[in-house]
């Protein structure tokens, strides 16, 4: 107890929280550092230590690329677990909205362009999924304002056959292993492609859908106003209107004026 009266606390009678700013400020810090927030961060921490790894000793040393697939498979199965917990205990935050799908990217990115700088992947496999990542990130803000795209089933498939693909390629592996990393890669690449594509459907429907709602809600308002405007107008007309005080004094004014000069007319008469 903190000895102030319910007036201190809004009137309401419930106790204040100790430290009032300081209490809020608390909250907040807690809200950010939490399971998933931690996750994100330790899935951007391991960005630089991975590419580290993988290029160490001109990044064709099989003991160091395997601790850069270790590295790697960390980064992904932190990434299945960060959003699941987040949604599951209510521990979104606005850092979290934007911190994860930054991770999310610096990771594959990375092993993308390590991959292709020491010649293990074409880059024009590096460079249609990340511009394809990029682009539908760049398309969210678009429509960002209508609504949220639901990630999709092909949009998962996508996440997973990317993360096995470049994971084996990131290892060093030799006959049919590498055969098969290559098949899931094509598949990878094939996914990529596909969703992105539906992805920017599902996004130009959704703008077309949103805007049309607002101008169907922008009609509505004018509509509701001139009706009321209209009815205002004729509540006015059905109003009699009486006379007000100049009017009133006025005509006080003109009357006795009015008596005498008809007296004085009848005089001059007779």
């Amino acid at each position: 107890m903190t000895g102030a009266p319910a007036s201190a606390a809004g009137g309401s009678g419930a106790t204040p929280v100790r430290g009032g700013k300081l209490g809020a400020a608390a909250v907040n810090q807690a809200s950010l550092w939490n399971i998933a927030n931690l996750l994100t961060m330790a899935r951007l921490v391991l960005v630089p230590g991975f590419v580290v790894l993988l290029l160490h000793n001109g990044g064709y040393d099989p003991a160091w690329r395997s601790f850069a697939w270790a590295a790697f498979a960390v980064a992904m199965i932190t990434d299945l677990f960060d959003g699941h917990l987040a949604r599951t205990y209510n521990l979104v935050t606005d850092f979290g909205k934007i911190a994860d799908p930054i991770a999310d990217k610096a990771i594959m990115g990375a092993a993308l362009i390590c991959l292709s700088y020491l010649g293990d992947l074409p880059w024009w496999v590096t460079g249609v999924i990340l511009f394809r990542e990029l682009g539908i990130t760049l398309m969210r803000f678009w429509v960002i304002r209508h609504g949220v795209i639901p990630a999709s089933r092909g949009g998962k498939m996508k996440t997973l056959a990317q993360g096995i693909a470049v994971g084996m390629y990131v290892l060093a592996l030799t006959g049919p292993l590498a055969t098969l990393r290559f098949w899931v890669m094509a598949l990878a690449v094939v996914l990529t492609v596909a969703t992105g594509l539906d992805y920017v459907r599902q996004a130009v429907v959704l703008r077309r859908q949103g805007i049309a709602a607002e101008r169907t809600a922008v009609a509505q308002e004018a509509a509701e106003a001139a009706e009321t405007a209209l009815e205002g107008a004729e509540g006015e007309g059905r109003t009699p209107r009486s006379a007000g005080p100049a009017e009133t004094a006025s005509d006080g004014a003109r009357g006795p004026g009015r008596v005498s000069g008809n007296r004085g007319a009848a005089e001059a008469e007779r």
